[in-house]
């Protein structure tokens, strides 16, 4: 019975600690600390990118950027929605002139959801997200075969608690820097 109190006491912990808003050090995009290409400590991720770790501001808001850029690497949607807003397409735009300066940088533009509807759903959503700043870039004059898309779904929030206030920041595409040493 001291293990079932002692775990339920954790979860409600780390449930309170994920919805307070207080800043507090945020999640990496896999929500255990590691986002995809993007991780804390030296900076490195999966495939040699580079990255920042961002962390909650006071609003409580997770954010990570471009490496070695205050550029967010992420634009958020509105319910069940891929078009990207004017908000969306400035930060794609600023995305797109670091990608020039940077030209041999593979990136990965990953799809997300909130936790509400089918999984089914979800994959499809964040599916047309990740296509909505592929599209983008690709117009903008970023060459197709650098950028590749993976859609997760509501698999890997940055926000868990069961409000607009999670939900929001977990309805993103993220530009995750590749490869490229030395960025």
């Amino acid at each position: 019975m001291k293990i079932t109190t002692a775990g339920a006491l954790v979860a409600l912990s780390l449930l309170a600690a994920g919805c307070s808003g207080s800043g507090g050090a945020g999640y990496g995009d896999d929500g255990f600390g590691m986002g995809s290409g993007y991780a804390g400590g030296d900076g490195m991720g999966p495939g040699g990118g580079a990255g920042g770790f961002g962390a909650g501001g006071a609003d409580g808001i997770y954010q990570s950027y471009l490496p070695g850029t205050n550029i967010s690497d992420r634009v958020l949607f509105a319910v069940d929605q891929s078009t990207l807003s004017p908000e969306a397409i400035a930060i794609i735009d600023q995305q797109v002139a670091w990608l020039r300066q940077n030209p041999g940088l593979p990136i990965n533009i990953e799809g997300h959801a909130d936790e509400r509807g089918t999984r089914e759903y979800n994959i499809a959503l964040s599916a047309r997200r990740a296509a909505a700043v592929r599209n983008h870039m690709v117009a903008s004059g970023i060459p197709d075969s650098r950028i590749s898309t993976t859609p997760y779904g509501r698999e890997r929030p940055v926000a868990t608690c069961p409000s607009e206030s999670c939900w929001s920041q977990n309805r993103r595409a993220v530009t995750v820097v590749t490869g490229g040493a030395g960025v």
